[in-house]
């Protein structure tokens, strides 16, 4: 990857920084890290994250519809197989490590903060371009990736949080990760500045939503009218 290509990369991770250290830094993320987490914040996680995570693939297969860019197209085609046969199988796992039943995840109500993640994808699969498509799906891998590595060192002790963490510094989980950098510093290369401003703008938001999703998994969030 040339010096410009890598740049642009680096200036969203820059301009993330406070906001992703504020994730690293969260109560969920910390107390999960020591083991401490309570058993019914990650499973509420679990649940508002299945949601996500089926959405999260869908988006895959619409970026590459949307795209004349043969890497996009079958990057994303390929990061959607993987996410259907592997992502989304580990909360399955994970449904049955904790005795959630697939009746259970049906009658749970999408909460505000997953709500509005997955609306900002689509968001910006139907109005914005590829470039800020694939910048808003970035941050899900970036993130999660930068928590594997930074915490891969401690070992919680609850082995179903350690296991989380090591799935996300997994040298398949690291692939698919530098995939998604590369391919938006290809399309960066080509876009114009305004472009580049409307794709930083959509990681930004999207690195907003992460937080937000720890925040919505350790309080517990729900809709305010009694949903």
């Amino acid at each position: 990857m040339n010096e410009v290509r890598e740049m642009f990369s680096e200036e969203l991770r820059e301009a993330a920084a406070e906001l992703w250290q504020a994730s690293f830094d969260h109560g969920f993320i910390q107390e999960l890290v020591a083991g401490t987490l309570e058993e019914g914040a990650f499973r509420y996680y679990l649940l508002q994250d299945c949601y996500y995570l089926t959405h999260f693939s869908d988006a895959h297969g619409l970026l590459a519809a949307k795209t004349t860019d043969e890497s996009v197209r079958s990057s994303q085609l390929a990061l959607k197989k993987g996410m259907d046969e592997g992502e989304i199988a580990i909360r399955e796992r994970y449904f049955k490590w904790l005795g959630i039943t697939q009746e259970e995840y049906q009658k749970t109500v999408v909460a505000p903060s997953a709500y509005q993640y997955v609306n900002h994808l689509y968001r910006q699969l139907t109005t914005g371009t590829v470039a800020t498509s694939l910048a808003a799906l970035l941050p899900c891998y970036w993130l999660y990736h930068e928590i594997g590595v930074r915490f891969r060192e401690v070992t919680s002790p609850n082995r179903l949080y350690q296991d989380w963490i090591n799935t996300y510094d997994s040298p398949a989980f690291a692939e698919n990760t530098r995939r998604q950098i590369d391919l938006l510093n290809h399309l960066a290369e080509v876009a114009s500045e305004e472009e580049r401003l409307a794709m930083k703008e959509s990681f930004l938001i999207s690195s907003q939503y992460e937080l937000a999703f720890w925040d919505m998994s350790y309080t517990g969030e729900t809709w305010q009218f009694g949903r």
